[in-house]
């Protein structure tokens, strides 16, 4: 198995990716806050970008705080968006409810 080198500083972006529900969306600017560098927006997309577990780490979540959704994997092709409407179905069926911010 391949060893995945990321610093500190990612591994805490993707870590608070990891916190946000099934359904739901939060922006590059709220985990930057979360993580205690509100300055660090744009170094938060980019740690998103490495990100070696897409499946399991959820970073198409994270949205532009204008409520757009930006980039997946790097590129601008609808995946991002698809997978949340697929999560929010999911959510919907169970019953929960959704929010965003």
């Amino acid at each position: 198995m391949k060893k995945i080198k990321l610093t500190e500083f990612e591994w805490s972006v993707l870590k608070a990716t990891m916190t946000i529900p099934l359904g739901q969306t939060r922006t590059y600017k709220w985990i930057a806050r979360k993580i205690g560098q509100p300055q660090a927006v744009r170094a938060v997309g980019q740690a998103l970008r490495k990100n070696p577990y897409p499946l399991m780490i959820p970073c198409h979540r994270v949205i532009k705080s204008n409520g757009t959704l930006g980039a997946y994997a790097g590129k601008m092709d609808g995946k991002k968006g698809r997978l949340i409407e697929i999560e929010r179905s999911i959510v919907k069926a169970i019953g929960e409810e959704v929010s965003s911010y």
